[in-house]
C-alpha cells in the first residue's frame, strides 16, 4: 500500500470511531486533513464570534508549511492512536 493509500484508509476509520475524540484531537485531524490535501493555509482568520471557524483556522496554521506526506502520516498515526484508545486495531 502507499501512503496515499494509507491515508485514505485512515480518512475512512477516522469515521468509525464510537466515541468522540477530544478537541485538540478533532482540531488535530482537521489540520493534518486539511494540510495533506489543500497546502497551508490561506485567507483571512475568521473573527468575531467565529469561534470554531478560529479555532480550526488557528489548527490549520499551526502545522503550516508541513510536507503533506508528513501531514498524512502524522493523521494515519493520531487514527490509529484514537482507534486503540478504543479498543480497535
Amino acid at each position: 500500500m502507499t501512503l496515499a493509500d494509507d491515508f485514505n484508509r485512515a480518512v475512512s476509520r477516522s469515521k468509525e470511531l464510537t466515541t468522540r475524540p477530544a478537541n485538540e484531537d478533532l482540531l488535530k485531524l482537521y489540520a493534518l486533513y486539511k494540510q495533506a490535501t489543500e497546502g497551508d493555509v490561506s485567507g483571512e482568520r475568521p473573527g468575531g464570534f467565529d469561534f470554531k471557524g478560529a479555532a480550526k483556522y488557528d489548527a490549520w496554521a499551526a502545522v503550516q508549511g508541513m510536507p503533506a506526506d508528513k501531514a498524512r502520516q502524522e493523521y494515519i498515526n493520531l487514527v490509529n492512536a484514537l482507534h486503540a484508545r478504543e479498543g480497535h486495531n
